[in-house]
């Protein structure tokens, strides 16, 4: 039902479930990315200081 109402103002040439899984995807990789880079940046700053 909730996705029915966030598909309603979209275009017929959008593929809603390979949308969302894009985003899904995006989000995902986001998350890990800002992950890495604090634990990279705890790391430098325990053995660089």
């Amino acid at each position: 039902m909730a996705e029915n109402q966030a598909q309603a103002g979209w275009g017929a040439e959008m593929n809603a479930e390979e949308h969302i899984g894009t985003y899904d995807a995006f989000i995902k990789g986001s998350k890990w990315g800002i992950v890495g880079l604090v634990v990279l940046l705890v790391l430098m700053a325990t053995f660089l200081l």
